[in-house]
């Protein structure tokens, strides 16, 4: 059950075009408007090796996994895990040291999380992280596997290709019932897989800070993918930077890789979306838009006493029924 701890969550502390106004006019930060000319792209399987090699240096450096917070924000933001119907799977994207994984789990004791990372240091914090949390049933609740959603389709134990065809028949089929009745591929907790073939896709896919990380020419296959597990009318939760955060402006000119996109000293990529851009993956891909705006959130840095404006983008799609 939810914890009685009230975490609050609120979006809109000042108004983004205000901010865009404030930061283009500022002549010291043009250069991260300016036109990029790309360079040549590595191929898909080397750049997505040099990726989860600075992924696993970055956990590695960051062991005792207190760089991430536990977001508790998630149920406040995304209503809906708190809601949902029991053992209900949630494949979580990128799940890093399970900081979005874990107040799932604990959210909802019957919930089930699939997590995946291209890291396997990420993977090997998550893991500890859930086993060390005193949520109810956790181990045997969380499933992680280590894999990069943006050079490949997912496993096929996540939903084969027989589910995958049965899906889309019913979907042309218009059957409204489909959400309410069980595949054939149905998920027993209690036992230590799913089924002969696959589970059967997913009820919701959460995408927490992890499509920033992703080279912007494989967001698409990364988006793709995730369109691809969700069952028919399943959700897909998105969180991630948005233009003209205070991260952003921070990045110096020779750290720029592309027009958005970022790489840090240590090998990881950042990238800063606007509505338009996220909205154009998500819908390129199938989904219907549900929610899309910017998130405006001041903090303050105590030690520096200086206030900070985050600009995060907050999207829910959908899987057409």
């Amino acid at each position: 059950m939810m914890s009685s701890q009230e975490t609050e969550y609120h979006s809109k502390d000042f108004e983004w075009q205000e901010l865009r106004q404030q930061i283009e006019n500022d002549p010291t930060l043009r250069y991260h408007f300016l036109p990029y000319i790309h360079q040549s792209i590595l191929s898909s399987s080397s750049s997505s090796s040099l990726d989860s090699q600075s992924w696993n240096q970055f956990h590695a450096r960051h062991v005792t996994g207190k760089f991430f917070k536990e977001r508790r924000y998630l149920f406040k933001e995304f209503p809906e895990l708190a809601s949902c119907e029991e053992y209900s799977k949630v494949l979580e994207v990128g799940c890093g040291n399970a900081s979005t994984a874990l107040p799932i789990l604990r959210g909802k004791e019957n919930i089930i999380v699939f997590a995946c990372d291209c890291s396997t240091e990420a993977l090997e914090r998550a893991t500890e992280t859930i086993h060390a949390s005193n949520v109810v049933s956790a181990e045997r609740r969380f499933r992680p596997f280590c894999w990069d959603v943006s050079t490949c389709h997912f496993p096929k134990w996540l939903i084969c290709d027989s589910c995958h065809e049965t899906a889309q028949l019913k979907q042309n089929i218009f059957l409204s019932d489909f959400g309410n009745n069980e595949s054939d591929c149905t998920t027993d907790i209690t036992s230590s897989k799913e089924s002969d073939c696959c589970i059967g896709g997913v009820d919701y896919v959460t995408l927490i800070f992890t499509l920033s990380a992703v080279p912007l020419h494989r967001m698409s296959t990364a988006v793709a993918a995730c369109f691809s597990v969700l069952k028919p009318g399943g959700l897909l939760f998105f969180r991630d930077y948005g233009l003209y955060d205070m991260t952003m402006l921070r990045f110096e000119p020779d750290q720029r890789v592309g027009f958005r996109e970022y790489k840090r000293s240590d090998g990881t990529r950042s990238y800063f979306f606007s509505l338009d851009s996220a909205r154009d993956l998500f819908l390129g891909a199938g989904f219907t838009e549900l929610e899309l705006e910017y998130c405006c959130v001041k903090s303050v840095n105590r030690r520096k006493q200086k206030m900070m404006r985050r600009v995060w983008v907050h999207g829910k799609f959908q899987k057409p029924m």
